[in-house]
């Protein structure tokens, strides 16, 4: 009898799973490898901006802050999106590397609370072991 294990490639959208309720109780949070991108707003709700920098400092200004302190991997000047720093493996820098669970959940970025809806494929994700 085969084992119905379902590989992923994360890059590979067409390997992903329709999202279904229940979903992410024995997921192994692999669409916390993917590169998260957020707003000022998302950054001073993780409490890496504080209100006061965020309304009176430039967006560029408090890129370099955070690029310098390693909390961040780039910068779009033009959206003023900032992408978040991922660990050598991969991971969200706020994914407890054991549990695989999200150590910032009430506070996480907006990307992430639209996940799936929202996304590469949405209504899709992610799920199962990674290639």
């Amino acid at each position: 009898m085969k084992s119905s294990v379902l590989v992923v490639d994360v890059d590979r959208s067409e390997t992903w799973t329709r999202y279904r309720n229940g979903l992410c109780e024995t997921c192994a949070a692999n669409c916390c490898t993917m590169p998260v991108e957020v707003k000022l707003p998302d950054l001073v709700r993780l409490q890496l901006v504080d209100p006061f920098e965020a309304e009176h400092e430039e967006p560029k200004q408090i890129a370099k802050r955070l690029s310098k302190a390693g909390l961040i991997a780039h910068f779009n000047y033009k959206h003023s999106i900032f992408t978040l720093a991922r660990r050598a493996s991969g991971d969200c820098q706020f994914l407890d590397a054991k549990t695989r669970r999200c150590t910032v959940y009430a506070q996480r970025p907006s990307t992430c609370r639209s996940h799936p809806q929202v996304g590469p494929r949405p209504g899709y994700c992610p799920y199962g072991l990674r290639k």
